[in-house]
């Protein structure tokens, strides 16, 4: 049951999806967090109507929790300062943001919410925290693994990064994002613990 007093305390909240834009990285790995802010979007009938600061956003409801959906239209590796922008002008602490991302350190299908922690060698999260000063937002992190192994090479883990989908893991990618937009609602609705304990260990399998 969703406590009432924790609903009712929210402010307006930032949900933050990563990814690159243009048409040849729709489909790639690295933008698992656009399509995860996608389909919350999706789901509550909120449009990415709005433009500013280099970025495309959309503010609605998502049981009664306020909430602005955004995605930074830099690239990847500077999607901090269009965030930070954004996030002064409606004057959003970064305590109340939730920044969705790929992640490949994580087998593929599986989801981590963390409050805080390091940039883990993600360029996005490293471009938030050197723009916000710090690392007190929490992460939705979406497992891409690292398929055939691509330790102690970076082209590969770049190439895998930005490479799409194979035909295999497309057959699960529906589902992991709907257990990623899932999670993105519970996290608003009824806090980050809950997401957690609720998220954390689950794997789609493969």
């Amino acid at each position: 049951m969703v406590n009432k007093h924790f609903m009712q305390q929210r402010s307006l909240q930032l949900v933050v999806g990563l990814g690159n834009p243009g048409k040849a990285y729709v489909l790639t790995r690295h933008n698992a967090g656009f399509m995860a802010v996608d389909e919350v979007a999706s789901t509550y009938s909120i449009s990415f109507d709005k433009q500013k600061f280099n970025t495309i956003f959309g503010r609605g409801s998502i049981k009664g929790i306020d909430v602005i959906l955004a995605k930074p239209m830099a690239f990847m590796n500077n999607s901090g300062t269009p965030v930070l922008k954004l996030a002064k002008y409606f004057r959003i602490s970064s305590r109340d943001m939730l920044v969705i991302h790929d992640d490949i350190d994580l087998a593929y299908g599986r989801l981590k919410i963390m409050e805080k922690g390091g940039h883990g060698g993600h360029k996005g999260i490293r471009s938030l925290i050197d723009a916000f000063g710090g690392i007190d937002f929490t992460r939705l992190r979406i497992g891409i693994g690292r398929g055939i192994e691509i330790s102690g090479s970076g082209n590969k883990v770049v190439g895998h990064v930005l490479g799409n989908f194979t035909i295999k893991e497309r057959e699960f990618l529906n589902q992991i994002i709907q257990n990623a937009s899932n999670a993105v609602v519970t996290i608003l609705c009824k806090g980050t613990k809950e997401g957690m304990n609720r998220f954390n260990h689950k794997k789609i399998m493969i």
